[in-house]
This record gives C-alpha cells, structure tokens and sequence, in this order.
C-alpha cells in the first residue's frame, strides 16, 4: 500500500518531531551510506581513524609533555592523559566538519525528496562516532603499555559522551543551515576547529589554567566534556571541576536549543537555496 503524504501550511510544523521517528529508516541509510562513502575506496580505510589521534598525541606530548614541562594529572602517564582529551575532541570535531557539510553534500535529495532536514546532520555525526568507538581501541591498547588500571569512574563515560555529542550536534545544526545560504562558510569551519585544539584543553590539563579564569575558561563547552573524560579513565588523579562542568552543561544546552531553532527557522527554504 502506498502511503501519500499531504503538505499543507502550519499542519507539518506540528507532526515535525513525530516525522522524525517515521523517517528513522531514512536516518539509518544515510548513515550507513555515509560510512560506506568514507572508508570505500581507501588505502588505509579504518587506519586513519587510528593514525589521526594517535599522531597528534604523540606531538602534543613532545611539545607540551616534554619541551614546556607542563605537568599531568596527578601520576598518570602525560600520554595517557593527552589521548584522554583527545577522544573527545576528536569525536566533537569530527562530528562539527561533517554535519556541518551534510546539507550542501546532499543537495539533490533536499531539492526534491520531503523529509526532516534535522535527520541529515544527525546521521553525519554517526561518522564521527564510529571513529571514536575505532580510536577507542588505542586507549585500551595504551592501558596495556603503561599498565594502568582505568577508575572506578569509567562507568559514567557514556554520559559524557552523549555530552560530546550534544555540544556537536548544537553548533553544527547552526552551522549547516548558514553553509546553505552563505558557501564561504566551509572555509570557515576548518580554521574554527583547528582553533577550538589549541583553546581546548586537549595537549594539556585544565588545572594549569589559573584558578580565577578557570570558570570563564568553561564556557568553552569542550571543557567540561574533556574534564569528564580525564575524571572517569583517570579518576581521583584528574579532578572533576564541578562549577566547570556545570557552566559547559549551559552552555551546551544554549548552543543546543538555539542550534534547532534556528535551523528549524531557515530550514523551509533549503530547498530553494541549495
């Protein structure tokens, strides 16, 4: 039987959100397609999710482990606590370049085909997440070399990954639907994300900012996710600065809500744009 879907002013606004669980097998094929279309035809396929954060761990630990002397977290190993940071940084901006892209690289399926636009930025971060369950094999690799013991807290690490999702999806909804009307904003994303590295506390630990700046310096939402992540593999030696996580917890759900809504208010015109 064929189903016929009928548009008309102000009736699809309310069924929006009820759409989206009815499309959920559209979001599983664009995911998957977008899986397929970054790792087929590689030389390297999945390696590169490895090789990326493995690489920049090991220069940020010469640079900042071995040539500035900043210290690490307590007594674990200053590599463990960079690749610590990374993961989630990794997955953030990962997830930010492609969801930030999806809308323009799905052009013709926008321009003819209904559906909740909301579902092709969210199945893009699908991408980064994938990488980040990959590069999570080198973690588990590096508590065998250095012989660490992960915390007790390392059973709350969903939350925080979820988290890192969250504070990714919002911008990047905000993001692709200003890519859409303004192109020039895909050289912008490249340079906010290599950015976002140094201002991060990925190649160093978050204690080293002085105490009167260290609850300004959570506005950054990544603050509080890359604190998380140290707190529950590295436990009681990496701290959880709560006033921190709380404010990065505002302002990602800020960045959330204004994310959808205003994606939601020049979504109507994708089609006419793209």
């Amino acid at each position: 039987m064929q189903i016929l879907t009928v548009i008309e002013p102000g009736r699809q606004e309310r069924h929006y959100w009820r759409d989206l669980w009815r499309y959920r097998e559209l979001f599983q094929v664009l995911a998957w397609r977008d899986l397929s279309v970054r790792y087929k035809q590689t030389a390297i396929g999945v390696i590169w999710a490895l090789i990326r954060p493995l690489l920049t761990m090991v220069v940020f630990t010469i640079i900042f482990g071995r040539i500035a002397q900043l210290p690490s977290d307590g007594s674990s190993p200053y590599a463990l606590m960079v690749f610590a940071g990374m993961l989630p940084w990794s997955f953030f901006s990962t997830g930010l370049a492609e969801a930030s892209n999806s809308l323009v690289n799905n052009s013709n399926l926008i321009s003819k085909v209904y559906f909740p636009r909301l579902i092709v930025p969210t199945a893009a971060v699908v991408v980064a997440f994938v990488d980040f369950l990959i590069s999570f094999g080198i973690l588990l690799a590096m508590f065998v070399w250095y012989r660490f013991l992960p915390s007790s807290h390392i059973i709350y690490l969903p939350l925080f990954v979820i988290l890192a999702f969250l504070a990714s999806i919002g911008p990047s909804l905000w993001i692709t639907a200003l890519n859409v009307r303004y192109r020039d904003f895909r050289y912008i994303i490249p340079f906010m994300v290599q950015f976002g590295l140094y201002v991060s506390p990925v190649g160093f630990s978050s204690s080293v900012v002085p105490e009167q700046w260290r609850l300004l310096y959570s506005l950054n939402p990544m603050v509080g996710v890359i604190d998380g992540f140290r707190w529950c593999i590295l436990g009681s030696q990496s701290p959880l600065y709560l006033p921190g996580l709380a404010l990065s917890g505002v302002v990602t759900t800020f960045f959330l809500w204004f994310g959808i809504r205003q994606f939601r208010k020049l979504e109507k015109s994708f089609a006419d744009l793209i």
